[in-house]
């Protein structure tokens, strides 16, 4: 309803009594004016809502006291309930009911089916797409348009497509996307479509944006890994391109331009503030308070090309990147980067001739390739690409070109060459002797080049080439399981996100092949059984005779301490798995390894295994055992670490292979890098060390002589370990003396 003045000119008092208000429009049957009868009947609705307190309450809150007002408290209530993927605010939102008035913000990105087919989803293996699926009389659409058009100009500006369709114009194609309610939004990349199931905010969406990228597509480049990876390049056949910037965090922009150029470039980034890039910045001299991109080719030391702003934009990268995407003498690997760099002549004014050498691999034909990378980078111009290959590995290439003569075998040679269709047709010209980069060889190549400016004859050779074969390419293998791998995710993600009456015949399949092995594990349990009855009564009291005789010494030396359910899990530390028991242990979590050698490890880990019974409930802790006799080496690396431990000797003490460190047990904390020692018990002493400072060098040189010890079986063994409960209890208080080591040394 349109405002109307309440001023008490117009017939409402000061006071603000309604039934002061005198309406002083005159009757439409008196009054020939047009819209009177308008007039009229808007200022009668008016009198009647200010004349009744309810009404008049309804229009301040809702702008409307009619029939609509009740449907729409009714739907404030309901509102949350209309999607379930998504979270809203429940507060009301008035919702244009005109479809006129509707914001036309999204029609620029509006999708058609055979738009999406043919265009989209080709583009979207060089960049994401975000696409929402909106549709009339959506109340969740409403909602979340001021978020999605704030996230869509700014996603759009780094380089992500943006797209909406329109359910109810567009069924066709908002049923092949999956989406069976709006609103829904989800994200395309590599032709793969993922749904957004978060809460509907600027952070979230550009997540979901991240998280649809390979994570693989930048790596973090420190003083430690640079030579590395800019060396890389031979390799990859790419040059390598690296960002220096103060972020803590690679920026959203630089991953999606890698992922863009993925298949020419390889991309570093450098976080400019971390310790460890000092050398890095100070070797390319890098400005650290403006962010820096570096383009590195052949040579590693000095970068081929440099751009600098203090605000990276998209259109600035993209130009920058473009210019350099092939290395100055690129290796030709498959029949698109020969296409690339060796474009079909359309005209005269495009006509580009590459300069190919062809040689061998192996540090014979390197001087060759280093004169000829020399050559290409004296001369770079517009009108001439350089590249090489490899005559082994594109033999059908360079057959064609050098048509088998003697004189080029086993040896380097040049062809510059032009490309005339698509088909394969090029006219070339073969260098007539072997490169050998001498400075002849360069002058001659020079010559023919001024020449070749003036005079497109000098091409007189044609021939068609095969298409390139793809060196690169991953082994089937591969290919197979990533494509087994790719179709298990989306199984997955489809299990718990996709609508579940397409998931029904998925779900039919499980379930019938659960059924299948529950009904065969329940068969095949019952023919146990009954096989077990079946068999003679002797074999049962002969196993019953194995296991009372295997449990024997265990059971006389338990004193009936042998716990009546469950046991003690204590593997031994291996090489093997060191990373995963020890170097990788989860942060609160604790190794405690006995060390013990090849004669007293029954005893021991039988004592062992009654100390720390009571103590395998905590979830944090581990037990193993080390053999000493294996790696005493590495233990002895961990005792000059502990201050009251006895000084480790050199190989040129007498005592060096006497040293008894049987009974020894270190609780290790992986993850802080510190262990606390438990110190064998000594014959005469009350009770077991707990980790303080003592001396007892010379308690190792009594036991290294007597020897006593060292039989199997004997007390003085097991009492080595008394009262290692105790010094447990204190290690789980976390009183115990802790010694801190800088890195855990290799378990060789």
């Amino acid at each position: 309803m349109p405002f109307f003045s309440t001023s008490p000119q117009q017939g409402l008092s000061p006071d603000g009594n309604a039934s002061s208000f005198q309406p002083r429009s005159r009757h439409p049957d008196k009054n020939k004016d047009p819209g009177a009868e308008d007039k009229f009947i808007q200022i009668s609705k008016a009198y009647e809502i200010l004349s009744n307190e309810e009404k008049r309450a309804n229009f301040d809150r809702y702008g409307d006291a009619g029939e609509s007002q009740g449907y729409s408290q009714h739907q404030q209530r309901q509102f949350h309930h209309f999607h379930e993927g998504f979270y809203f605010d429940e507060s009301f939102f008035h919702f244009p009911f005109n479809s006129e008035r509707r914001d036309t913000s999204d029609e620029k990105y509006l999708l058609h089916f055979s738009h999406y087919i043919n265009e989209i989803v080709p583009d979207s293996f060089k960049k994401p797409y975000l696409i929402k699926i909106t549709s009339d009389w959506c109340f969740s659409c409403i909602h979340i348009e001021p978020v999605w058009k704030e996230v869509a100009q700014e996603l759009e500006a780094l380089g992500v497509g943006i797209g909406v369709v329109h359910a109810g114009y567009e069924r066709r194609l908002a049923h092949h996307l999956g989406a069976h309610s709006t609103p829904s939004i989800l994200g395309l990349m590599n032709g793969k479509i993922t749904f957004f199931h978060s809460a509907v905010s600027r952070e979230n969406l550009r997540q979901f944006v991240e998280n649809l990228l390979p994570g693989n597509l930048v790596e973090k480049i420190t003083d430690k890994n640079y030579i590395r990876f800019l060396s890389n390049w031979k390799k990859e056949n790419k040059p390598h391109v690296l960002l220096f910037d103060h972020m803590p965090v690679v920026p959203l922009l630089y991953k999606l331009t890698a992922f863009a150029y993925r298949d020419y470039l390889s991309f570093g980034y450098v976080y400019v503030g971390l310790r460890g890039t000092e050398e890095l910045s100070s070797q390319y001299n890098i400005n650290v308070y403006t962010p820096t991109l570096m383009i590195f080719k052949e040579h590693i030391d000095k970068p081929a090309d440099v751009a600098q702003a203090r605000d990276m934009k998209k259109q600035l990268i993209d130009d920058f990147l473009s210019q350099n995407k092939f290395l100055m003498a690129a290796r030709l690997t498959n029949q698109r980067l020969f296409q690339e760099l060796c474009p079909v002549k359309k005209s005269h004014r495009q006509r580009k001739h590459c300069v190919i050498l062809l040689t061998g691999e192996g540090d014979k034909f390197a001087d060759a390739y280093e004169a000829f990378l020399t050559f290409a980078v004296a001369n770079t111009k517009d009108t001439l690409r350089f590249a090489h290959i490899y005559n082994d590995r594109q033999p059908e290439f360079a057959d064609a070109l050098l048509m088998d003569e003697e004189k080029y075998r086993g040896k380097s040679a040049v062809v510059i060459l032009e490309r005339r269709n698509n088909a394969g047709k090029i006219a070339y010209k073969t260098l007539e002797e072997a490169w050998q980069g001498s400075n002849e060889d360069n002058f001659i190549l020079l010559d023919l080049l001024d020449q070749l400016r003036t005079d497109p004859g000098l091409l007189s050779s044609e021939t068609v080439l095969e298409d390139l074969n793809d060196e690169l390419a991953p082994m089937f293998l591969i290919r197979w399981f990533y494509s087994t791998l790719d179709y298990i995710l989306d199984c997955w993600d489809s299990l718990f996100h996709s609508n579940w009456r397409e998931m029904m015949p998925l779900l039919s399949l499980l379930f019938s092949a659960l059924f299948i092995l529950f009904g065969t594990v329940i068969v095949q349990a019952f023919s146990d059984s009954s096989d077990t009855r079946d068999s003679p009564a002797s074999e049962k009291k002969d196993t019953t005779a194995k296991t009372e005789k295997n449990d024997t010494s265990f059971s006389k030396e338990s004193n009936s301490r042998v716990p009546k359910k469950g046991f003690v899990e204590v593997t031994e530390l291996t090489d093997i798995n060191y990373n995963s028991n020890l170097v990788r242990l989860r942060p609160g979590h604790m190794n405690v390894v006995l060390i013990l050698s090849n004669s007293t490890k029954t005893a021991l880990l039988q004592k062992f295994a009654l100390e720390v019974y009571t103590f395998t409930g905590s979830s944090s802790l581990h037990f193993s055992f080390l053999s000493l006799d294996k790696h005493r080496e590495w233990l002895e690396y961990l005792l000059e670490f502990a201050q009251d431990a006895a000084p480790i000797p050199n190989q040129y003490d007498k005592h060096f292979l006497e040293r008894d460190y049987t009974g020894y047990v270190l609780a290790l904390n992986g993850h802080k890098k510190y262990f606390c020692l438990f110190k064998p018990h000594r014959s005469g002493d009350e009770g077991g060390t707990l980790g303080a400072g003592e001396d007892y060098d010379s308690s190792l040189h009594t036991e290294a002589r007597g020897k006593s010890s060292c039989s199997p079986g004997s007390r003085s063994i097991k009492n080595k370990l008394h009262k290692l409960s105790f010094w447990m209890e204190r290690l789980l208080e976390g009183s115990l003396q802790r010694f801190y080591i800088p890195s855990w040394p290799a378990l060789d």
